[in-house]
Formats: structure tokens, sequence, C-alpha cells
């Protein structure tokens, strides 16, 4: 039988595919940020690195953003703290303190910058999630968006997502 054929060759191609991944060289996924990526110390956007993104990528997107804003204990919005988009399929990281590659462009944080700004908790322990999207296009938009405004162009474009997450306190 043809089908029972392929099934060896379907489960190896399964067991043999990489999930796509992402993470930072200066903490791990659920610990706490280093002060050097926050507003208490210079506010330096970290490392971010990615693999095992699908075949038919044509860009990433990364958005970084707080759901525990203003308070964790009682949040009422998810403040954007950077993103970038039209990443280079080529591109597997971005550097600490680099210029993003050829080609890609920062959106709008929640501070109206097109820049990072790191996180700077008031009040608790706060959760900063690292969404890295691979799409199968390019987006265009008229002037730098927000993370709504991209979120929804990205909608019927995301191929595959990574994600990871850091800490920040109000406590130094």
């Amino acid at each position: 039988m043809i089908v029972a054929g392929l099934l060896p060759i379907l489960l190896l191609s399964i067991m043999n595919a990489t999930a796509f991944s992402a993470g930072a060289t200066s903490f791990a996924s659920g610990s706490v940020i280093p002060k050097e990526f926050t507003c208490k110390g210079a506010d330096l956007r970290p490392e971010i690195h990615w693999s095992g993104a699908p075949s038919s990528t044509k860009s990433f997107a990364i958005i970084v953003s707080d759901p525990d804003a203003p308070d964790p204990a009682n949040p009422k919005t998810i403040w954007t703290h950077w993103i970038a988009y039209n990443i280079p399929p080529t591109i597997t990281s971005i550097p600490e303190k680099s210029a993003l590659p050829t080609g890609a462009i920062c959106g709008l944080n929640d501070w109206a910058n097109a820049k990072w700004n790191g996180p700077c908790p008031s009040i608790g322990t706060h959760r900063y999630f690292f969404n890295v999207y691979a799409l199968d296009t390019k987006l265009t938009f008229k002037s730098p968006p927000d993370r709504l405004t991209i979120e929804n162009a990205m909608k019927e474009h995301i191929v595959s997502t990574a994600e990871f997450i850091g800490l920040s306190s109000d406590i130094e």
C-alpha cells in the first residue's frame, strides 16, 4: 500500500524537524533580565537569536511586550517595548547594541519611539514576552506601525512563532 510506505518517511521527517525557537544570550527564558537592558541600567537592547524557522519564511518580526502593566496584580494593558519587522529571512540574530540588519525597520513602541525602551516596572515583577514571528511576506506601512497595526497586518502571514520570557522587578 502506498500510504503505509510513506508512513516511515513522514515519521522520520517529523522527528528530524527542528522547532522554531528563540532566546537571548544574556538571560534564560523565565529568568531576570539583567539591569543593563532596563531603564535602571543603560537601557540597551539585548541580543536576540532564533533558529529552526520554516523554509517558507520571507521575513521576521519581533515584538517585545509586557502584559502586566501597570501592576501585575491588576494589569490594564499590554505595554509594547520594541517592534522590529522586515528582518531578512537569512538573519538569525540581532546582536546586542547593534543596528538592525539592512531592510529591517522599527515600529512604534508605547512611548511612541521607534527604538528599544527596556523594562521599567513601577510596581511588582513583570513578565516581558519576546515574540519572534516567521512571516511568509514582507510588511508595508505608510508610517511606522504600533503593535496592534503590525499584529493585524501579520495575522494571515504568520508561518511560525517563537517566544521567550524575561522578568523585571521594581526592586533592584
